[in-house]
């Protein structure tokens, strides 16, 4: 799981397998050790195929267990039951009910602690997913203030820059400092490889987040350079019909230049695109490019962004 999308798309075909191997052994044996096993592939299989509501299940029956005395506490790793529940909550597209979980969870997360850092970036993904803008940017200046912050590896640090850029940029201009908008404006200026792995995940995140930009500035030749890498990155690593949320929305995008940038013919030839959009199921963690804010919402926002005017 924390290797390339190829080896674990490899994994797939292997995972039923390996299941029905330890819901045996769990049957004979009926120990922690074969619970743990099994409950940790289940998950797995769930993250890898895109089924969340799998996850939701089998976190929720395990926090039952716990508290019925029948899980052993000491050996059970609660946080990461918590944590795997927002974050099937976030993929699931329940991001009300997931914020919810993580408000009464977060308190069990000590800032001190790598993990606190990883349970907060699915929360400020959930404020995002959930419209939830302000209180986002609340958890931004909360991670900010924390001692540990500035001695994260630097991916760590890369995967935050991106995240405060989009919860900054989707804020009303009054709440942000010129200075941070000076800084947003340098990370939509800079280089991105058409592939990058160690940026895995988050190679359409970054392009989208630089089209906003420029289309905000109405800046026409670099809108069309980022659509145009877009285009390239969904040719070679957007093929699976697994990864039709990003197609679809990559499409929508190429529609700005065909449309002129003109807002009110951008909508009426996006809605049929869009109708795909909403009903395209959740991708599976073996495909998933990274939705920082959901596609739907920020096809919305591109239209809003375009009443000002097009990019010239």
């Amino acid at each position: 799981m924390t290797k390339t999308v190829a080896a674990r798309r490899a994994m797939l075909p292997k995972m039923m397998a390996y299941i029905a191997q330890v819901e045996q052994l769990h049957k004979q044996a009926d120990t922690f050790g074969t619970f743990i096993i099994l409950y940790r592939l289940r998950i797995v299989e769930a993250e890898l195929t895109g089924h969340y509501q799998t996850i939701i299940r089998q976190t929720a029956l395990a926090d039952k267990l716990l508290r019925e005395g029948k899980l052993n506490a000491r050996r059970f790793d609660n946080r990461f039951n918590q944590f795997m529940s927002i974050y099937a909550h976030l993929r699931g597209r329940q991001a009300a009910a997931g914020l919810k979980l993580a408000d009464r969870y977060a308190p069990d997360f000590h800032p001190t602690s790598s993990n606190w850092f990883y349970f907060y970036e699915h929360y400020l993904l959930l404020a995002l997913h959930a419209n939830e803008y302000e209180r986002a940017l609340r958890l931004l200046y909360v991670v900010h203030k924390n001692p540990s912050y500035t001695k994260l590896r630097p991916s760590a640090l890369a995967r935050w820059e991106l995240m405060g850029a989009y919860t900054e940029f989707v804020q009303p201009p009054e709440r942000i400092a010129v200075r941070r908008r000076n800084q947003l404006a340098v990370f939509a200026a800079l280089s991105v490889p058409e592939y990058s792995r160690d940026k895995r995940g988050y190679n359409v995140a970054i392009l989208v987040f630089q089209v906003l930009h420029f289309l905000q500035q109405r800046m026409l030749e670099p809108v069309l350079s980022r659509l145009e890498r877009l285009r390239k990155y969904q040719q070679r690593h957007l093929r699976d019909a697994a990864t039709l949320r990003s197609r679809t929305f990559l499409r929508l995008l190429m529609l700005l230049p065909e449309a002129n940038f003109d807002q009110v013919l951008l909508a009426r030839r996006g809605k049929v695109l869009l109708a795909s959009l909403r009903q395209a199921p959740p991708e599976g963690e073996a495909d998933a490019e990274i939705e920082i804010i959901p596609y739907e919402d920020l096809w919305a926002l591109t239209l809003r962004i375009l009443r000002d005017g097009a990019p010239e």
